[in-house]
């Protein structure tokens, strides 16, 4: 059983068959990327068929209409591409841009380095040789000329006193 076609449908598989071509021609002239050519020949042609009552049915009329809305929608395509941001083609410039990560990683570092000049030279110190030297408590106790037990307990005091610096700061975790 075949499916009754509306004369609507019958004039818009005769205008698709007719001008599709030209209509295509006309667009590539002003957008260089094929996929977008037809995007906007279909646009084209879904105008036309929202306004179907328009057309008339004298081909040079019909075409002069479809190449209007043609031109309309490469205009508007345009204008829509203009106020959209371009992507930088640079990799240079897209690598000077600081990720977000990037700048809370140096929030984070400004704030430990403030919090690490409120401490006792002492406790500095030993935080600086066991957490960001990787030292063993053994080898800070070398390198500082102290204890093992006093490094043990330097790194211990030296960590609440930066959690309290932290909250004093505003920090809280």
């Amino acid at each position: 059983m075949r499916r009754r076609v509306s004369p609507d449908e019958e004039l818009m598989t005769a205008l698709y068959t007719e001008h599709y071509a030209v209509l295509l021609s006309f667009v590539s002239r002003y957008v260089q990327d094929r996929h977008k050519a037809e995007d906007l020949v279909q646009e084209t042609l879904l105008r036309a068929w929202r306004h179907i009552d328009h057309l008339d049915p004298d081909l040079g009329r019909t075409r002069s209409y479809l190449l209007t809305i043609a031109r309309n929608v490469v205009t508007n395509a345009w204008r829509a591409e203009q106020r959209r941001p371009h992507l930088v083609g640079d990799d240079a410039a897209v690598a000077a841009v600081p990720s977000a990560d990037n700048v809370d990683e140096l929030v984070e570092g400004w704030l430990v380095a403030e919090a690490m000049e409120r401490l006792s030279a002492d406790h500095r110190a030993v935080v600086q040789a066991m957490y960001y030297e990787g030292r063993t408590v053994a080898d800070a106790a070398k390198r500082l000329s102290v204890p093992e037990g006093t490094v043990k307990s330097r790194a211990y005091y030296a960590v609440r006193a930066l959690r309290q610096v932290f909250e004093e700061m505003g920090v809280l975790r």
